[in-house]
């Protein structure tokens, strides 16, 4: 595992942990596949990369047809929660599960930085790592 894998790991942790409500994060690539997980056993982090990518990829198609401008995020609600997806940068989806009790315009604002270091973290350069 690289310095940036290990940092990625850990900035995904830390949103799970201290974002309001998040139960679950995932890191994806835009054409859905999987970068990082942290949702536990109970979700396939691969298959969650890909529908989360087909998302946004909607969301974005979505907005272009009605005019809007740039997409923030796309949430939907569920009896039992969240899923929200969020774009990073140009290369990169951020998925949240979340309880019935996340706040989702409280997790905006505790996302902004998240997401501009993940996107930091996806674009960085790419070193081998050390063999030992």
């Amino acid at each position: 595992m690289t310095d940036t894998s290990n940092d990625l790991i850990a900035e995904i942790g830390e949103l799970r942990d201290n974002g309001t409500g998040v139960t679950g994060v995932v890191v994806s690539a835009v054409d859905g596949l999987l970068v990082a997980a942290d949702t536990g056993d109970r979700v396939d982090g691969e298959c969650l990369s890909a529908l989360a990518a087909a998302v946004l990829g909607l969301a974005h198609r979505a907005g272009a047809a009605t005019g809007r401008d740039a997409l923030r995020w796309s949430a939907a609600r569920y009896g039992d929660g969240y899923l929200v997806v969020r774009p990073v940068g140009d290369m990169g989806v951020l998925t949240l599960l979340g309880g019935k009790d996340m706040d989702l315009a409280r997790l905006e604002g505790q996302c902004e930085q998240a997401v501009r270091r993940i996107d930091r973290l996806l674009t960085a350069p790419r070193t081998p790592a050390a063999h030992r």
